[in-house]
């Protein structure tokens, strides 16, 4: 689907609409709480859902909406507006659920697109994170299905999920495209644990858990995708979920000027507004050009993902880059510039900053995209 500009600009005024009125009343308590009322989650998915807006990024042949890539950035920018575990209300779901069969659909995605139900993805381990290489979360084949042993970590909703997604080794001799499989786990199977619950930095409200499986026995009807398939159904949408990424610290960045520049233009220090001070324009002329450097970056992936480009992957990597560690700058600076005010917890620019800097780590860190970018620009 390729909506006009004007139906992107509507649809982006509906979003942010609900970010104002329905999500950012919460987000003080939520973070205080590091917790969010299951009520009040399931009462703004069914919001979310009343504005067709859940699930918006699913493809349409499995019940999404189908919007393009460029539809999906602005959402994703205008959630970037409000906090992590508050953006969780809109519903985006894990593009693995593509490999989904008929039968999977019906008990596993129609549930999940009626914001019935949700899902958690595993797959970082201990010894494992970007390296699929190294997952020791084994599964052996028994009568009637897979029995899986080994545990993983900082996952997200593991906690509370009705399902999750588990990447398991399926054949130690085989090739890294061939090795793994993944499987859906119901929450309340035997041998399945929630270990514990993460504390962190920032993402408060926002649960990461540690998982174990324990002689977890899952039948054949669950097996995601093919045997031996794990790799190709976790990167058939890792460049998606990076460009997700980019667009939420768009979304922050923004809301970041938002705030300092009404500010620059009225506090006053030494008789002059903190905008007519050189220092302070400065700052904020380098986070407005970072920031529109960013979001084109996002444009340009996006439209390279809605013509079905192979460069679509580098450009992934570019936009995560940069748009995840140009919004820690734009995030420092702007605190300096609301000073003590800007360190305290009755602005949410100290939360800002906190919840940024995990951006840089999710969905392959800084460090693993400028890896694929040399790759690429090398040749």
């Amino acid at each position: 689907m390729h909506e006009t500009g004007e139906e992107i600009e509507l649809l982006r005024r509906t979003v942010r609409s609900f970010v104002e009125s329905s999500l950012a009343p919460h987000e003080a308590a939520v973070d205080e709480a590091d917790d969010i009322d299951p009520t009040l989650l399931h009462d703004l998915r069914r919001k979310a859902l009343s504005l067709g807006l859940y699930g918006y990024n699913l493809p349409e042949e499995i019940g999404g909406p189908g919007l393009s890539a460029a539809a999906r950035c602005a959402i994703d920018e205008e959630m970037g507006h409000t906090s992590m575990p508050l953006a969780e209300s809109l519903g985006h779901l894990p593009g693995s659920l593509g490999f989904c069969d008929d039968g999977q659909r019906r008990w596993l995605i129609d549930p999940l697109l009626r914001a019935e139900t949700t899902i958690a993805y595993a797959l970082t381990e201990p010894d494992a994170g970007s390296d699929l290489a190294a997952l020791r979360t084994r599964a052996v084949r028994a009568d009637g299905g897979w029995v899986l042993n080994g545990s993983k970590h900082y996952i997200s909703h593991a906690d509370t999920a009705d399902h999750t997604i588990v990447l398991a080794v399926t054949d130690r001799d085989a090739g890294l495209k061939g090795r793994l499989t993944t499987f859906i786990v119901p929450r309340d199977h035997p041998g399945f644990r929630v270990t514990r619950r993460f504390r962190k930095l920032g993402w408060r409200g926002y649960h990461l858990s540690a998982l174990s499986f324990e002689d977890c026995i899952v039948p054949v009807s669950h097996v995601l995708g093919e045997v031996g398939g794990g790799f190709a159904a976790i990167m058939a949408t890792i460049n998606s979920d990076r460009l997700f990424v980019a667009c939420r610290c768009v979304g922050m960045a923004q809301r970041l000027m938002d705030l300092a520049l009404p500010y620059a233009r009225e506090r006053k220090t030494f008789g002059k507004t903190l905008g007519e001070h050189e220092a302070i324009q400065f700052m904020l002329a380098d986070s407005d050009v970072e920031l529109e450097a960013a979001r084109l970056l996002c444009q340009k992936a996006a439209m390279l993902a809605d013509t079905r480009h192979p460069d679509f992957r580098i450009a992934a990597s570019r936009a995560k880059l940069y748009c995840s560690e140009m919004a820690g700058r734009v995030a420092d600076r702007v605190l300096q510039i609301f000073g003590g005010a800007g360190f305290m917890c009755d602005l949410p620019i100290e939360r800002i900053y906190r919840d940024v800097r995990g951006f840089r780590i999710g969905e392959g860190t800084s460090e693993m995209q400028r890896l694929q970018i040399a790759r690429h620009i090398l040749g």
